[in-house]
């Protein structure tokens, strides 16, 4: 583009628009080199000084959604499919538990553990025969959000207050190995220097480069239940408050959906919708 366009982030802020950023994501979401040049030609042709990138994402969702291409549009909604997991959060912590048990651990969710000081409730307790995770799962409903300094200080605190205190599992004492952060959105840079300094292990949607909560659920095929693009927002809410939380469950279950009392018309394009996006996945 021969004019630079301002266009305006999830937090407020201004920079210019980036075509590599929507490339990026486009590709990762596995749009063909095609695809994407149309879809950027299209967007490049409506882009005006303030534009949102919210309004950005919600114009190549949109283009993505036509024809064949809704297993693709499912993947590039993956970030604002997880934030749909809350807004209580209970759901994300869940979600959580599933990677770490897709990792090999046992899981535990909302264990209340008494500290040296004070008892704490802790989100996921993940653990094996060699360790002992314990995890704090902040979510944000908000795209800008991001997990600042002070969470990190606070959720270092509760980790202290802990360490080295004796913790039943499986009717035996043992001891946390390490606490971990995981967010859905990112971090601000002093909560990465804390976090190093400190040994506090934290997982952002884009941090750390290799190894982030992204990666985390495409390579373990992870896909939340909110990816699903041929489900309507209360009938994806009326299967999460049932503790149907990933793409798997209805995968491997497909009667989980007869709760939603579908057609069997709109149940057979929810399954193919769910099949292609796990192929997909798997590619």
């Amino acid at each position: 583009m021969s004019q630079q366009i301002i266009i305006t982030k999830a937090n407020g802020q201004k920079e210019p628009f980036d075509s590599s950023k929507l490339i990026r994501s486009l590709r990762r979401a596995g749009a063909q080199p095609l695809l994407i040049k149309s879809i950027l030609t299209e967007i490049e042709k409506g882009l005006q000084d303030g534009m949102t990138t919210r309004r950005i994402y919600q114009q190549a969702f949109t283009l993505l959604k036509k024809g064949n291409t809704k297993p693709v549009a499912g993947l590039y909604s993956l970030r604002r499919a997880v934030m749909d997991l809350g807004p209580s959060g209970f759901p994300f912590e869940k979600f959580i538990g599933e990677i770490f048990i897709q990792k090999g651990y046992k899981v535990q969710i909302g264990r209340v553990i008494q500290g040296h000081c004070i008892s704490h409730e802790i989100d996921v307790l993940a653990y094996n025969d060699a360790e002992v995770h314990l995890i704090e799962a902040k979510f944000h409903n908000n795209h800008g959000t991001k997990t600042d300094t002070k969470v990190a200080l606070y959720i270092k605190s509760r980790f202290d207050d802990l360490r080295d205190v004796a913790i039943v599992i499986d009717k035996q004492e043992r001891k946390m190995t390490d606490g971990w952060l995981i967010t859905n959105t990112k971090f601000t840079q002093s909560a990465k220097q804390y976090a190093a300094c400190q040994q506090l292990q934290i997982i952002g949607w884009d941090y750390p480069k290799k190894g982030n909560l992204h990666d985390f659920i495409t390579e373990a095929d992870l896909h939340p239940l909110t990816t699903l693009t041929t489900l309507s927002k209360a009938e994806k809410n009326l299967l999460l408050e049932r503790g149907v939380v990933l793409l798997k469950h209805v995968k491997n279950n497909p009667e989980v959906l007869d709760v939603l009392g579908l057609s069997v018309q709109k149940k057979t394009k929810v399954l193919e919708e769910v099949k292609l996006i796990c192929v997909h996945s798997d590619a």
